[in-house]
């Protein structure tokens, strides 16, 4: 991979972390609840097998007719879209950031030691990586669209999936709706040591607070309560939309149920830092990036969408 950053010293190896970190540093990646596949330029597959039931009663001479059984085989896509990061900047309104590394004299971005380049590269990265946290749940791409609409969060992709499996609950109680989230996870996926809950911070503070003042056994106001129901572990997520709690398959492995692809992409424009105009003492800061997010199998996620107007509804 080819990083170029034009008119300064800053050193390649650490650029690089900065790089990888603005592609994907967010929530759902820092605590290992979806893989990442790096390097996809276009489009890449995720293949699903299915079979049907094929255990019967044993024939001496199996004909053809006896066959039990089909294979299956779909696939579900990653297609990471295009979208970047520019804005302009005046180096003199860091400079408290770097103050131990003040040059003497004007001063100027390429005389900047590389310890002050990345700090102020890391002060860029923050908001990137803020919004992308957003995207990677609820964005939703739009071609010629909006600056909101870049990419397919994990919440728009499982939507439009059929397959998944949307519970219905007049639960007012978050003890009651997880109750009924549990209800429907297929006996098949209940003991994966990868089921995990997903949920809103606020709707993780209303259990919090149902559990304090359930029983005395639990925490008491001065503790919060384990994120965990019925042994099923508890994921908070602060982009995770309140009203809509989700039950499948968290890992950074492939044995996970959340996936996206990320590019970062090979060309020498990757990440730029230079002067606006040589006789400007605004710099601008461009970095070009491609993402993706998507289910694997639909009948292991499992939701239940109290938002008034819910995108997860019951077919027919």
């Amino acid at each position: 991979m080819a990083i170029v950053v034009k008119n300064t010293n800053y050193n390649g190896e650490v650029l690089e972390r900065i790089l990888t970190l603005a592609s994907t540093g967010n929530e759902l990646v820092d605590k290992g609840l979806i893989m990442v596949i790096p390097g996809v330029e276009k489009k890449i597959s995720l293949p699903r097998i299915k079979t049907g039931k094929m255990l019967q009663k044993r024939k001496e001479d199996p004909v053809k007719a006896d066959s039990k059984g089909d294979f299956n085989y779909d696939e579900k896509s990653l297609d990471p879209e295009d979208f970047m990061a520019f804005t302009l900047f005046n180096p003199r309104a860091f400079e408290q950031v770097w103050r131990k590394w003040q040059p003497k004299g004007n001063l100027v971005f390429a005389e900047l030691p590389p310890e002050g380049q990345n700090a102020l590269l890391d002060e860029l990265s923050k908001q990137v990586q803020f919004e992308l946290g957003w995207h990677y749940v609820n964005g939703e791409f739009v071609k010629n669209g909006t600056d909101e609409q870049l990419m397919n969060g994990i919440l728009t992709q499982a939507a439009k999936d059929a397959d998944c499996i949307v519970v219905q609950s007049e639960e007012t109680t978050m003890i009651g709706k997880l109750k009924a989230v549990r209800k429907a996870i297929p006996n098949a996926v209940r003991n994966n040591p990868n089921l995990c809950i997903i949920m809103s911070i606020a709707d993780f503070d209303k259990y919090d607070d149902e559990l304090t003042e359930r029983e005395s056994k639990n925490a008491s106001e001065t503790e919060v309560n384990r994120k965990r129901y019925k042994g099923i572990p508890i994921e908070t997520i602060a982009d995770w939309p309140e009203g809509v709690i989700v039950a499948t398959l968290c890992s950074p492995s492939a044995d996970g149920n959340l996936f996206a692809a990320v590019n970062l992409q090979d060309d020498e424009d990757v990440i730029q830092i230079d002067k606006w105009s040589n006789a400007s003492e605004l710099y601008f800061f461009k970095l070009l990036m491609k993402a993706d997010t998507n289910i694997a199998f639909g009948e292991e996620f499992i939701v239940l969408d109290t938002r008034e107007n819910p995108k997860f509804v019951v077919a027919g």
